[in-house]
């Protein structure tokens, strides 16, 4: 058996391989954030075993079956509190099944096909869902959005997917001087001294943006496709109801949802969240970051909601 550390978002995870034909090689993208031996005896946040023997064959009962990205996860519990998902491929194979105890500290994923791609997208999964599922009561959450990072600060672009989160932040790439992208689709927030942090991770989708970097967070940005460049700045339940959406969460678990809002309200509370209507054009771009970069100056403003338009 062999084993690797990580450290993501400031917290260390430990993968022990038992398969002989599963390495570290198999997760490419967490190589930026591989944590060297003795450089931290911090206990790790989990720890996952890639073991393709394992197998459970007890009682179980199904919580759901969950669409995400084209790919399939089929949820249960069991009777100790803990869980097993199923991960298929967008053709309907079974890929892998992540067993976990019910704070997702201690897991095991079982590898189910020869492919590397397949092999690859069940472990990489697997680490994802238990890295937001036991980080929850950690003021720490997963989120679904492109983060570009400007004069040291880190902006969030959320929405569902195909809405142009990531054509938004190419736009302050190319017409703004000094931004680089930090993460393309699933960055980690984590209140650090009262204060929201957002980390890059190895979870950037199809932009392959594995960055071991962090900034403060400067300001959150909803996006919505509209007809014409307008944006205004939301109140806490507004902020509150379009974020959740965005976080990786199970509802059906108190412990995971209530730690997930608790960190959500705590951003809320720190930073300004935006609503920005838009076309994919440079003016779109220009006018958020006008906008949210002068609404983080100025402190003390208060909510107005109203609408600026250009």
């Amino acid at each position: 058996m062999t084993t690797a550390r990580y450290r993501v978002g400031g917290h260390v995870l430990c993968v022990q391989f038992v398969d002989a034909d599963a390495t570290a090689e198999l997760i490419p993208s967490f190589r930026p954030f591989v944590l060297e031996e003795g450089k931290s005896d911090d206990e790790p946040l989990f720890t996952m075993t890639v073991d393709s023997t394992y197998r459970y064959d007890g009682p179980r009962t199904e919580v759901g079956q969950f669409d995400g990205s084209g790919n399939n996860y089929g949820v249960y519990r069991m009777p100790d509190g803990g869980y097993q998902i199923e991960m298929s491929n967008p053709r309907g194979e079974l890929c892998g099944i992540l067993t976990a105890d019910r704070l997702f500290r201690k897991c095991t994923t079982q590898l189910l096909r020869e492919e590397w791609t397949n092999r690859n997208f069940a472990l990489n999964n697997a680490l994802m869902m238990a890295y937001a599922f036991s980080s929850a009561e950690q003021q720490t959450v997963l989120l679904h959005a492109s983060v570009i990072r400007k004069d040291g600060y880190g902006y969030l672009m959320t929405a569902p997917s195909g809405t142009g989160k990531s054509t938004h932040t190419y736009l302050w790439y190319k017409n703004i001087p000094g931004c680089d992208l930090m993460n393309d689709d699933n960055p980690v927030v984590r209140i650090v001294d009262g204060r929201p942090i957002i980390y890059g991770t190895p979870w950037s989708g199809k932009t392959p943006c594995y960055r071991n970097i962090q900034a403060p967070v400067g300001a959150i940005v909803r996006i919505q496709q509209r007809k014409k460049n307008e944006i205004r700045r939301m109140s806490p339940v507004e902020s509150l109801a379009q974020l959740l959406p965005a976080a990786s969460s199970m509802k059906w678990d108190e412990r995971v949802y209530l730690g997930v809002c608790d960190t959500l309200s705590a951003i809320i509370s720190s930073v300004s969240i935006y609503e920005l209507g838009c076309l994919p054009d440079a003016e779109a771009a220009l006018l958020c970051y006008s906008t949210v970069r002068i609404k983080n100056w100025e402190l003390g403003l208060g909510f107005k909601g109203e609408w600026l338009k250009r």
